[in-house]
């Protein structure tokens, strides 16, 4: 009975022995992985280069004091419990989960970043009740085309419909314009036309209900890189950025007209910005394009984020090197991803139908949600001063996001901010510089002063480059613009902006 006994107690200690050796295999396992995973995360977020050397420094001290409880409790026989190993899952699921989201920040400033091209979407269009239904249908139609403006993008349009129909040649019938290539489709003498979508609006200033009367059976797509010459050093040199703000709920790359145009003057040594408006109505020359004749600002955008900062830069004597291009539906997401926003209302009035959303907007600061901020940008119907005072509301909002946006712990939920805006927002401005600017504001927490400037002018009635018939336009008030321009220079000169507002 004792050999038994004897016997059963070895095997006793040898399945304790079995089990003391599996644990402790799979808690140097546990250890291990651990060790390359915090390894993986701090080799992202060094990459990202987002983080100020402090920062750095204290996640790495945070994940070092959680290896060594991990070491500490698979070296102490009295604390090498299951529950040492759980806490070892737990930071590891944390760190694999960091290091995702921190990839996935990276590839989304990636897709913010790539606005270094335009795209001019080239269709064909035929009267609503046409029968053709695709291209092919329209073989033997005769075809309205224009060359007077943009007549690169209509001829690559001609010859991919030649492709396209297996024809050396379509018939056409050339026009003065692109009105009078609507005028010759509405009155039969063209059975389709061949132009640039971004016009859409044009059209409807002359016809009304243009859009309701065509129907379009194909589309081409020609994309241009843009080249905006030299950049800088945006945490050590002033820069400007054009920030446009498009009327269509589309893709955030086509040319368009842009209904917001506001140019952010920063210089990132004193920490100001100015913010400039200029109505989209203003009456001026789009440079390279118009041939010296005037147009309205928000036309240049036809011709391409390029042809609006030329413009813009030529009227205010300062090179425009960036430009952050936002549509309306990523406005509604940007500001919902900020927890909302307050911007001051210089007047109370209530919005109309047009704008969106119908609400009452009280004198001095309101707390919008991205739809009633949109709701308030658009708004110029209900306003005294119309589009004058829109374009004032507008840096409202804008002012009412860089304080969102520019205070550290914003900062650090990036991820959640760009998962809701990267399909919306598009820039030039390039992911390493945008990377540094975010180090740079973490590293400085600086008090950034802002002043809000808005360009004046008289309303008229004149003919347009774009246009065949005369328009609504804003003449400028030159003595306002060159007042602007001092304003531009002291920025861009390093001096002090007079009635700056205090943005952290």
């Amino acid at each position: 009975m004792s050999g038994k006994r004897r016997q059963s107690a070895g095997n006793g200690r040898r399945k304790r022995a079995d089990r003391y050796s599996r644990n402790n295999r799979f808690g140097m396992f546990c250890l291990l992985l651990q060790t390359l995973l915090s390894l993986a995360f701090m080799g992202v977020v060094a990459l990202l280069n987002m983080l100020p050397g402090r920062y750095l420094l204290l996640i790495g001290l945070v994940l070092f004091f959680l290896w060594t409880i991990t070491l500490n409790t698979q070296v102490s026989r009295k604390m090498r419990r299951t529950i040492g190993k759980g806490f070892s899952v737990v930071i590891m699921i944390f760190l694999l989960t960091g290091t995702y989201y921190l990839a996935k920040t990276n590839d989304m400033i990636s897709q913010i970043a790539s606005g270094t091209f335009k795209v001019d979407r080239m269709v064909v269009a035929v009267l609503a009740d046409d029968p053709a239904e695709a291209l092919e249908d329209a073989a033997d139609y005769n075809f309205g085309v224009q060359f007077a403006m943009g007549a690169d993008n209509m001829q690559a349009a001609v010859l991919d419909i030649e492709e396209e129909l297996g024809t050396d040649s379509i018939e056409m019938t050339e026009c003065d314009s692109i009105q009078d290539q609507a005028e010759k489709l509405h009155d039969g003498e063209v059975d389709a036309i061949i132009y640039n979508q971004a016009y859409t609006q044009n059209l409807e200033e002359s016809f009304e209900n243009y859009s309701e009367n065509v129907r379009i059976i194909y589309s081409h797509d020609i994309r241009a890189e843009l080249d905006f010459g030299t950049t800088t050093n945006i945490t050590k040199e002033p820069f400007t950025v054009y920030i446009s703000g498009i009327d269509v709920y589309g893709e955030i790359e086509q040319s368009s007209r842009s209904d917001v145009n506001i140019i952010a003057v920063v210089n990132p040594t004193t920490y100001q910005i100015l913010l400039v408006t200029t109505p989209r109505d203003y009456y001026v020359e789009i440079p390279g394009i118009s041939e010296g004749m005037p147009d309205k600002l928000t036309h240049a955008g036809i011709y391409g984020i390029d042809a609006s900062m030329a413009t813009l830069g030529q009227l205010y004597e300062t090179d425009i090197n960036y430009y952050v291009r936002i549509n309306f539906t990523s406005m509604i997401d940007i500001v919902d991803a900020l927890g909302g926003v307050d911007v001051y209302s210089e007047y109370a009035f209530t919005t109309s139908k047009n704008s969106g959303v119908v609400m009452d907007v009280s004198q001095g600061y309101n707390h919008f949600d991205g739809e009633e901020a949109l709701a308030f940008s658009r708004e110029r119907k209900n306003l005294e001063d119309g589009d004058n005072q829109r374009g004032k509301n507008q840096q409202a909002v804008i002012t009412a996001m860089l304080k969102k946006v520019l205070s550290p712990t914003m900062l650090l939920q990036a991820t959640g901010i760009m998962n809701e805006v990267s399909e919306g927002v598009e820039t030039n401005i390039s992911q390493s510089q945008i990377n540094s600017l975010i180090k740079y504001q973490l590293s400085k927490n600086a008090d950034w002063s802002i002043q809000s400037v808005a360009a004046t002018g008289t309303p008229s009635r004149e003919y347009c480059y774009s246009a065949t018939d005369p328009l609504y336009v804003t003449i400028p008030d030159y003595e306002n613009v060159n007042e602007i321009i001092d304003l531009v220079n002291v920025v861009e000169e390093g001096r002090i902006l007079p009635d700056s507002e205090k943005i952290n």
